[in-house]
């Protein structure tokens, strides 16, 4: 084993590992993580649930208890899940109180289907946060054209927002300025600046994989030079974007009140095309003040072989700006690609949400008590 993790975290890159189930909590399994590989905080999403809910029994007494009182499966969904919400946030929380707020933080998202619904978002985020009625959470909310407006009124209200589903730098600067009109709305309404937090997940392999599969269907040995280039790429020019909006008079104003940067967050970094190496998109994108949160086979491989040789992201903004002009020379639109990703990253979402209706309907009737 290499230090790589700690060389990571020492480059300024929180870990974050990019699942949670009820046994990697009960197990101790997750406060392992924290105590020996650097790992700082938790996202789960609906996939990540429906696969934990449908492996194993580790829910089957909460279920039953459920089951009994004959809630809705929407009600024993939200259950559930806000429970070992809550649950991994307590082991995270020394983590929280030492670095004053920024990490030991669990991201939980709000129900997929309401990612088109400004209003819906916003009452939804508000009764998550009070179902897990914990400090270090962070509501997950789609950056759709909806839900920019959602954003700016959660972070209003004083509530922390992981913003996911970001592809593109145009919807990456409108969700920094939805987090600025937050703190805005906040500062009006008197809340403590210093106490709201947010990250923005920049999605990294998907813009890969959608134009790596256009890359192949032209097979023309220019277009072939290309592939794999684009989603680090986006990256770093995202992390331009942020270094230009938190730094602006705008954003200055702000934080003399306390307020805290929304740090970028690097999503979708485990490899999918084994002509990768498998910690691409954590070597390359190493930079401070960012998130990195990893599926737990990309942890363990950037434990075993990372080569983290520091910031890896500033002075690269003229090449990343080169290879993205690359792909429109060649025709492949960065406009359609990245509208293409959010739709297909909203659709899925939410299919995973009925998948996850699903088992969780299914475990319920297998639990249900018999009659008489």
């Amino acid at each position: 084993m290499t230090d790589a993790l700690k060389r990571l975290t020492d480059e300024g890159v929180a870990i974050w590992l990019d699942d949670l189930s009820r046994k990697r909590i009960t197990s101790g399994n997750l406060a392992e993580l924290i105590d020996q590989q650097h790992v700082v905080g938790v996202t789960t999403n609906p996939t990540i649930f429906q696969k934990a809910i449908s492996q194993g029994d580790g829910y089957d007494r909460q279920l039953s208890d459920l089951a009994s009182r004959k809630v809705t499966v929407d009600e024993a969904i939200r259950m559930i899940t806000t429970a070992d919400v809550r649950d991994a946030a307590d082991i995270l929380r020394p983590v929280f109180d030492a670095t004053g707020g920024q990490d030991g933080r669990v991201s939980i998202e709000v129900d997929p289907r309401l990612a088109h619904n400004t209003r819906a978002t916003v009452a939804e985020a508000r009764q998550l946060a009070w179902l897990v009625d914990r400090p270090n959470t962070l509501i997950k909310i789609p950056a759709t054209e909806a839900g920019l407006p959602a954003i700016a009124e959660t972070i209003g209200n004083g509530i922390s927002v992981n913003v996911t589903l970001i592809f593109s730098l145009e919807r990456y600067r409108a969700v920094m300025d939805a987090y600025l009109t937050g703190l805005e709305k906040a500062k009006e309404r008197g809340l403590d600046l210093s106490k709201i937090h947010s990250v923005a997940s920049f999605f990294v392999s998907r813009v890969d994989t959608e134009i790596d599969r256009r890359i192949d269907e032209m097979g023309t040995d220019e277009a072939k030079a290309l592939r794999g280039k684009a989603g680090v790429a986006n990256a770093r020019l995202a992390y331009q974007a942020y270094e230009e909006v938190f730094s602006s008079d705008r954003w200055n104003a702000l934080e003399k009140d306390g307020a805290n940067k929304q740090r970028p967050l690097w999503a979708s970094t485990g490899v999918k095309d084994k002509a990768y190496k498998d910690t691409m998109y954590v070597e390359e994108l190493v930079a401070p003040n960012t998130v990195n949160t990893m599926p737990e086979a990309t942890l363990e491989a950037s434990e075993d072989h990372g080569e983290i040789r520091g910031d890896a992201v500033r002075g690269t903004y003229e090449q990343a700006r080169a290879d993205l002009d690359a792909l429109e020379k060649i025709g492949i639109s960065y406009d359609d690609v990245v509208q293409v990703l959010e739709d297909e990253g909203v659709d899925k979402f939410e299919a995973s949400w009925n998948d996850l209706l699903k088992s969780t309907e299914a475990e319920l009737e297998r639990l249900a008590p018999t009659e008489g």
